[in-house]
Formats: C-alpha cells, structure tokens, sequence
C-alpha cells in the first residue's frame, strides 16, 4: 500500500517549523512517504492585504501544480495533505480542482481556505489569538463543512501564546489529535 503525505508550508512557516516539522514525522511513522511543497518568491505586507493575499495564493496554486503535476496521485492508495496558513488555500484548491480524495490537517487555515473545503475532509487548528483569520467565522465556516475543529486559547497563529512551555504543551496537545486522526481508517 502506498501512501503519501504532501507539506504545504504557510509564506513564512516553512516545512521545519514545529507544526509542519511533526506533522511530518507522524505521517512517517505511519508508513507515508513525504512531499514537500516549497513555493517561494511572495511579496512583503501581505498581511490584510486581499489583492496581495490572493496573489500570492495563485503564486503558492502554480508552483504546487508544477511542483506535483496533475497526476501525482495515482499510484497512492492514501494521501494525507499537512498544510499551514496560505498553504491550507493551496491545498484544498488543488484537492478539489484534480478531484483527490486526501485527509487534511489544517493548521491556523486563512479565511480563503473554506471556498474549497469539502465537507468532512479534514480536520482544524486554531489560536484564537490569530489575527489572520477570526475565530468565530472560523468555528461558522468549520461547522458549516461538518470540520472537526481545535481552538486553542490566546494562541497566535503559529499556535503559539510566549510562553514556551505552554507552547510545548500546546504543541504535544495537537501532535496527540493529529496522531489519533492520522492512525483512523
């Protein structure tokens, strides 16, 4: 059986950031191979900006394809898509435009990100301290979709709050959820 996890990185929280870093070593350790997706060139100030952001979202959509191609899939037997931030958009537009069938771990997924989340498909993290996306469309949006969704308190949008060790905690917490959902048939 083959399976492959596919990374899509956030604009500056690359694939060895804590959240995409682990994500990718439980994909591992149940038996995915990995692929990383790693779009590059986007402007400053993004950031609030709706022209910029769905700029860089078709940058971050034409890389991907050309990075995996249209039929990148076909031999999987599973597919898990791991993605952050932008890359949430990136990975559910391309999901939805070849048709793939994959689990999905959004971690801290922008607002552009539910206008091609499948019902069902995946489930979401989220700091409620995020200033990139709100936490009460979010949580709409996520039940809407029928989304599992994990809100964590005062988190930013690296899931993280200042405080290291509860930003560990918050860490493990997360891995654990992501571990159990991975592990499901």
């Amino acid at each position: 059986m083959r399976k492959i996890a596919i990374i899509f990185p956030g604009i500056g929280y690359h694939c060895d950031k804590p959240l995409l870093y682990y994500g990718k070593k439980l994909a591992v350790e149940n038996g995915y191979e990995i692929i990383e997706v790693p779009y590059k060139g986007f402007q400053s100030g993004i950031k609030g900006n709706a022209k910029l952001m769905y700029e860089a979202f078709q940058l971050a959509l034409t890389q991907t394809e050309e990075i995996l191609g249209q039929n990148a899939f076909d031999s999987s037997d599973q597919l898990l898509l791991i993605s952050k931030s932008i890359g949430t958009a990136v990975a559910a537009a391309y999901e939805k435009k070849h048709g793939i069938k994959a689990k999905n771990i959004y971690f801290t997924p922008v607002a552009e990100t539910f206008q091609f989340m499948e019902e069902g498909s995946g489930i979401v993290f989220h700091g409620t301290g995020d200033s990139w996306a709100n936490t009460e469309s979010l949580v709409e949006e996520c039940e809407k979709r029928k989304l599992p969704y994990y809100l964590t308190e005062k988190a930013n949008h690296s899931m993280e709050n200042g405080n290291v060790v509860q930003d560990l905690q918050t860490l493990q917490e997360i891995m654990k959820i992501c571990e159990k959902y991975i592990g499901e048939e």
